[in-house]
Order: C-alpha cells, then structure tokens, then sequence
C-alpha cells in the first residue's frame, strides 16, 4: 500500500480539538470535532496587529487592534470566537487630518466599564506621528459597533513623553490604568506603569513604575516594556507584557503579584527571569506579542499577533502581517500560566490523559513518549490527529512544536521521528483510531498490522501493549483529549 501523500505533513493537516477527538471517516480527511471548541483558525484575522479580543459581553466577543495604515480604530463583533474572523468590520474613528491625534493610530483597547464603553488608543500629531500619547473615546450606546462616539480625551499621565499601549482592570474594587511611557532621565524606549483610576478617563493617583527593560531579550533592537496584559488567577495578578523591536526578536515576559499585595507598591512585583513566549521557528512563528486575554466557557484564551516569517524588509513597524492569533492558554500545577509555543498552521492542539489518570498527559521527551504529571514543558504535549500517512482510515499523530516529526510505533518503542518518504514509516505512521477500549467516550489506537496491539501507558512510559479483557488493560491503552 503506498503513502497518501495528500496527508502529508507538507499539505497541513486536520486536528483534534479538545475533548473532541476527531474520527477517521473513509473518503475524508478527518470529522469534524463533535462538539464546539475553541476557534481552529491560525491566523484568526488577518493583519491586525496588537488585538484585544473582550470577554464575552451579552453573549457577544468583540476584536480590535492596530490597522497597517495606522489611521483608524475598529471594532468587530460575534458570538463565537471563530466568528470574528468573518465578521463585518466598523470603523468607529478615523484621525483627523491634520493636528493633534493626526498622526499613527496604535494599539486601541475595548473595554465595558459601568454601562459604557470605552477604547483607549494611542495617537501621533500629523507633524509629528511618532509624538505619541494615549486618549480615550466614550460610547453610551450598548453596541461598540454603533455610530455615536464621543471625541477622545486625553488621558494626562505622569509625564508629556511618549506614552501607549494602555490597558484597564478592576481587583478588590479598585480600577486600575496600566500602561507603557517613556520616563524622562531613564535611557529606554518605554517602561510599564500603573496607578488607580478616579474614573474611567482620569488617574486618581501618581505613576508607580512596575517594570524597566534591562534583560538581555528586553533590549533586542529597542529598550521596551510595551503591551501589559492583565489576568487574574489563582491568588495572583499576572500582568504579560512585550519587549525588544517588532521583528522576530519580539517576545513577551510576565510580571506577578500577589492578590492580596499593594499593587500600587512596585515591590509587589516580580518579574520572570525569561520570555514566556517567544519566535519559534519549528513552527514558523516570528516575534509574537503585545497579546490580551479571553475566556471561551471555563477555558482562558491567549490573544496575540504574530509573523509567518522572519526576514522583513525596511522598518517592521511597517511590515503589515502581524496577525491575531488565538490559542488555549494552560496552568501549571503551581497556578502559574504554561504559555508553551506559538502553535503554527493547522486546527488547535489537544492534550491526551490517560483514562485511568486523568492529571497526566503524554508528552515526548527527547523525542520519546512518555506519560507525565506537572509537565511544565507544556509545548512537549501538545498534538495534531492528522488523515493517516496510510489513506482515510488511518490517523496519524503529529507533534504541535515539532511539527515535521510524527508519533511512530513500528519497533514498539513510542517516539517522535522526522518525516520519511516511505511506506516504512507511513506504515509505523499510521493508526487505526477506534472508540476507547475502556470507554466510548474516549480513543484507542491500534496498530496497523496487528489488530490485537494498541498504544498504551505502563508506569510512566508509553508502549505497545496487547489488551486482554480486564478494565485496567482497557483503561490504559485508552486516552482522552484536554
């Protein structure tokens, strides 16, 4: 039997959302998942730079972000995250044409505050497009997308210098502004800051500098501190943030405070010694940033624009595709955000547990397969359930941060392995996918060339086992999707 070389890693592939594995139809390239998951889209929409996607807000998620004309703010809205990609797009403010705000249009953030709705954005002078400071447009009417807006505002910071990427939230009954400026006597680009808000378009208090640009991955290109981005979990404040230039050196660290912490106290911050997420080009992702967050259900959503590419000519600020992205962002055992890769082309990522202990995934270490608690590598468990090397009926199992390696079975040792055009490993490639042994609701794969042999887990390793009758052999050569 030859290899369908219309499956192959090359031409992309089809992936199982989670919770939702896909079934091998003959004929097709893969079922769709059963159930709705989060958006398989990569890239979401395309050319928006710097995207904020709000929470859901009367059933309804809403996206805006830089244009690559830098001459305007928009808004679009849908129900569902995958539906923002289609959707109809309303410009809600154009700069003028002259004077203050005539200049570069940067980074706009939507937020509902009270019964009101707000876009905090940054805006050059038409002399003078990179004087750039923050201002802030009101809206009254339920819909962002309706006419009706109110003529920005500045918003007054703690110095007149360079200022942007401002972003809003409220903790234990405070609001708080959070955003990016350029403090006289400090030699960077931008540093991070916050202070409480007496209201949604004036500071009730001074300046507190949280974080300065003086890491080596801080400093590629630019001094910066821009982007933060704000998530409140497990008795922490996560604030992410980007830094260097807006090539593919660009990358995105995370500052942490405890909940209960003064946040207006810059001690109560602390800021992790290495990027969080950064160029991947295994997955031909270049310089992801200046990324929000969302929820779809109980799962929390990253929110982030990124390249296909890394060689741009003239200014990056200029090059136009930076896209929005979307991916399921995980928790690590001790509450902390597991941000792994950039995922690249392809339907979302699924995480597979064993049915007999669900709080261990699979993952490859050293390119071999394991089955693991607490894998804070959260990258290395990450998986695409592609059409089989082996025609319709197959699936293959193919590795999301090394995406030309597939699962490979045909010694009985589970690996991850480089691509090969043969039918060898298009034969130890390839599964046949079957509902779990233990329960329906979950998968089994089977060998190929021996129907009585699946994979399993057996005290941490994953194997080739044969399955006899009993629930515990079922259950572990039996996997769900996370």
């Amino acid at each position: 039997m030859g290899i369908d070389r219309r499956t192959l890693f090359k031409a992309g592939g089809v992936v199982a959302a989670a919770g939702a594995l896909p079934t091998a139809v003959p004929g097709a390239a893969a079922a769709a998942p059963s159930a709705p998951g989060l958006t398989t889209r990569n890239p979401l929409v395309e050319q928006r730079a710097d995207p904020f996607v709000t929470r859901p807000v009367d059933g309804m998620y809403y996206l805006t972000g830089s244009v690559p004309e830098y001459d305007r703010v928009v808004v679009r809205g849908a129900p569902t995250l995958d539906g923002l990609a289609t959707a109809r797009e309303r410009t809600i403010w154009r700069r003028p044409a002259s004077g203050p705000m005539g200049g570069y249009i940067w980074a706009p953030e939507l937020h509902r505050i009270g019964d009101r709705w707000y876009v905090y954005f940054a805006a050059g002078d038409s002399d003078d497009p990179f004087r750039i400071r923050t201002y802030v447009l009101e809206s009254p009417n339920a819909d962002p997308r309706a006419s009706g807006w109110l003529p920005p505002k500045r918003m007054v910071t703690g110095w007149e210098s360079f200022t942007l990427d401002a972003t809003t939230f409220e903790h234990r009954g405070k609001r708080y502004f959070l955003w990016a400026q350029s403090e006289p006597g400090i030699a960077t680009n931008s540093n991070l800051y916050i202070a409480e808000m007496a209201s949604p378009t004036s500071l009730a208090t001074a300046p507190v500098r949280i974080a300065v640009p003086t890491l080596s991955w801080e400093v590629q290109g630019f001094r910066v501190n821009e982007g933060p981005a704000v998530l409140i979990r497990h008795g922490r404040v996560f604030v992410t943030f980007s830094a260097s230039a807006t090539d593919a050196r660009y990358c995105m660290g995370l500052l942490t405070a405890d909940e209960n912490a003064n946040l207006l106290d810059a001690r109560s911050w602390t800021k992790s010694p290495n990027p969080v997420f950064a160029t991947n080009a295994e997955t031909g992702r270049f310089g992801p940033g200046h990324n929000s967050f969302t929820v779809q259900g109980d799962t929390d959503v990253l929110v982030y624009h990124a390249r296909d590419y890394r060689d741009i000519t003239g200014d990056p600020l200029f090059d136009p595709n930076r896209h929005t992205r979307v991916q399921k962002l995980y928790w690590n055992e001790d509450g902390t955000p597991a941000f792994g890769v950039p995922v690249g082309a392809g339907e979302r990522a699924v995480q597979l547990s064993p049915y007999d202990a669900r709080e261990l995934v699979v993952r490859h270490a050293e390119f071999r397969l394991r089955v693991e608690g607490n894998v804070r590598e959260v990258a290395d468990s990450w998986f695409r359930f592609t059409s089989g090397h082996l025609g319709a009926s197959t699936v293959s199992v193919r590795s999301v941060n090394y995406p030309d390696r597939y699962v490979t079975a045909g010694d009985g040792v589970l690996r991850i392995e480089p691509y090969a055009d043969t039918d060898d490993y298009g034969r130890a490639t390839s599964f046949v996918k079957v509902p779990g042994l233990a329960d329906p609701s979950g998968v089994s794969l089977r060998l190929l060339d021996d129907p009585g042999a699946y994979v399993a887990h057996d005290n941490g390793r994953l194997v080739v086992a044969r399955p006899g009758g009993g629930r515990a052999e079922r259950a572990r050569a039996t996997f769900v999707g996370r």
